[in-house]
């Protein structure tokens, strides 16, 4: 199946409405390709991956044997194994293929992109990409002390039986929403260079940023304590405010590189 061509923009770089459309069908396509592929790897891994996402409800069991018969992995019927399967190629696909959908959402965010800031978005796929697998790493990291906690709560007497779809329904919703929000200064940059965030609105609004990064966080932790929150909420914290530095410094090469005559009032001649 081709994809579709790009259509020329005219001389100034502008695109047209449909023209604006037909650019997200495009990368939307790419994406959704990538992430198939990656979803291929994935139903081939499915054993490792199922070993790897039930590791810490099997280490909770081994380390209370005397609940061993009250915590179980079920199925509801007969398709679930196979919807299984495919939920898990399809996290794996998201997950393999977040080089490919991240430049994606990049470059549809920051179209027309001039030499100097093509070479922004290579360092956009060097920081986003392992931003995004290091909030998958600390969540599969927080997730024992999460699976813990919420096995605790379980009544003396009464079984826990897991079934298998809920399971990993919040698993993989658990690791995908601390992937997503370890890109939250990817997304604070790229706002910035198009002009719709800028620094001094960053820095004003930085006591609200900072109370919804811990209410995100605390409904992302649905453990009582608060070490946990802040196991989230602190890198997040320090990823706002190092958005905030990496856009201080784009903001100023672009305040340096404008030309002065720009800034004249519309009363007074310029130096041209």
């Amino acid at each position: 199946m081709a994809l579709p061509r790009r259509r020329p923009r005219d001389p100034e770089g502008r695109m047209s409405l449909a023209e604006h459309f037909r650019e997200l069908k495009r990368r939307v396509l790419i994406a959704c390709l990538a992430i198939a592929l990656g979803a291929v790897v994935g139903w081939v891994l499915y054993d490792d991956v199922y070993r790897l996402l039930t590791q810490p409800l099997t280490d909770y069991i081994a380390a209370h044997p005397e609940r061993a018969g009250d915590i179980k992995l079920t199925l509801a019927g007969l398709t679930t194994g196979f919807s299984l399967h495919l939920s898990i190629g399809l996290f794996v696909g998201v997950i393999i293929s977040s080089p490919v959908w991240l430049y994606e959402i990049w470059a549809f965010i920051v179209p027309g992109l001039t030499r100097k800031e093509r070479r922004i978005s290579l360092a956009f796929i060097g920081a986003s990409v392992p931003l995004f697998l290091a909030g998958i790493l600390l969540a599969h990291r927080s997730l024992p002390l999460v699976i813990g906690v919420l096995l605790d709560f379980t009544p003396n007497g009464a079984a826990n039986f897991q079934e298998l779809s809920t399971y990993f329904s919040f698993v993989t919703r658990f690791s995908l929403g601390f992937g997503f929000a370890f890109l939250l200064p990817i997304f604070l940059v790229a706002l910035n260079m198009i002009g719709i965030l800028p620094v001094r609105a960053m820095i004003r609004s930085w006591r609200v940023a900072t109370f919804l990064i811990f209410c995100f966080a605390a409904m992302m932790m649905p453990t009582p304590d608060p070490y946990s929150m802040m196991l989230l909420a602190v890198p997040l914290v320090v990823l706002f405010w190092a958005a905030i530095g990496v856009s201080a410094l784009i903001q100023r090469r672009k305040t340096r590189e404008r030309p002065a005559w720009l800034d004249t009032p519309d009363d007074e001649a310029t130096a041209l």
